[in-house]
C-alpha cells in the first residue's frame, strides 16, 4: 500500500478518489433525507415554534425598528442553522420559510388594515421605510394594493 501512496497520481487513481468521495456525499445525503422522515413529530414542534417566534418578533414591535424577520433571526432563536430549518420547513410544508415570513406579513398588514390603519400607518408598523414598499410588497404576494384590499373590505 505504501508503494502505491508514494507513485504519482494518475487518471485512474483521481478517477477512484472522485469515486469515494462521491459514494460518501451520496452516503450524507441520503442521512440527511432519513432525518426529515423519521422525525415527523419533532418537525412539527419546530413549525409551531417557527411560528411562535414570529408572533413575538411582531408582538414585541421589532419589525418597527428591524424589518421584517431574517430566517437567520429565527434560526438563531431556535438554535439552529438557517439552511437546516429552511430545509426543514420546506419538507413539512411544501413552501419556504421566506413564504411563511412573508404570509405572517401580509397577514398582519390586513389586520391593521382592516382596524382602520391607512397605508403609511401599517407601512410603519410593519417596519416598512417608505408606504410605497408595504404597496408593491402587498401586491406582489396578494394581487392587489392595501388600498384595494380596504376599498374590498367596505
Amino acid at each position: 500500500i505504501d508503494k502505491e501512496i508514494a507513485n504519482t497520481p494518475d487518471d485512474l487513481h483521481n478517477h477512484i478518489i472522485v469515486g469515494y468521495i462521491d459514494v460518501l456525499l451520496r452516503f450524507c445525503q441520503r442521512f440527511y433525507n432519513r432525518h426529515f422522515l423519521t422525525r415527523k413529530l419533532e418537525n412539527n414542534d419546530v413549525l409551531a415554534r417557527f411560528q411562535s417566534v414570529l408572533a413575538e418578533y411582531f408582538k414585541t414591535g421589532l419589525q418597527e425598528k428591524k424589518g421584517l424577520p431574517s430566517i437567520q433571526y429565527i434560526a438563531d432563536k431556535l438554535c439552529m442553522s438557517p439552511n437546516y430549518l429552511g430545509d426543514l420547513i420546506k419538507r413539512a410544508t411544501g413552501e419556504s420559510s421566506g413564504f411563511h415570513i412573508r404570509a405572517y406579513a401580509v397577514q398582519e398588514a390586513k389586520n391593521a388594515l382592516g382596524a382602520g390603519l391607512s397605508v403609511s400607518e401599517t407601512a410603519y408598523k410593519l417596519g416598512f421605510d417608505y408606504p410605497q414598499h408595504l404597496s408593491g410588497f402587498f401586491k406582489k404576494q396578494t394581487g392587489m394594493t392595501p388600498s384595494e384590499y380596504q376599498k374590498q373590505l367596505k
